[in-house]
């Protein structure tokens, strides 16, 4: 077997590789470093910062808007919804049983709620 020296080409890259390794090493070393002088530095300076009163900032925190509480929806808007999904799920072409019997479990729970004399409450 050659030695390494005597294949220029291989040593050459093999060299190349390792400069290459260290030089990552050294460059992720060297940012992780910067990055927690960084920290350091400001967490320093934002000790040294002089901070407003508390009552201060409660006045400029803006108040959350109350939810909005919608009216009820009436049975017979939701029979039409129950029938608009029942037609979608007439519209959907399973790709196996399980999915057939899946939408099939669906559309009979749908039939029976549009058959119902009440409905459940949205």
């Amino acid at each position: 077997m050659k030695q390494l020296s005597e294949q220029p080409v291989a040593g050459t890259l093999l060299f190349y590789f390792v400069v290459y390794v260290f030089a990552k090493t050294y460059k992720r070393d060297q940012e992780k470093k910067n990055a927690q002088a960084a920290a350091a530095t400001a967490a320093v300076a934002a000790a040294a910062t002089f901070s407003p009163p508390a009552t201060a900032t409660a006045e400029t925190a803006k108040p959350t808007p109350p939810k909005r509480v919608l009216p009820p929806i009436s049975e017979d808007e939701q029979r039409q919804i129950y029938k608009w999904m029942l037609e979608e799920k007439r519209k959907i072409k399973p790709h196996n049983a399980a999915e057939k019997n899946k939408i099939n479990e669906e559309k009979s729970l749908l039939k029976e709620f549009i058959r119902a004399e009440s409905l459940p409450r949205l």
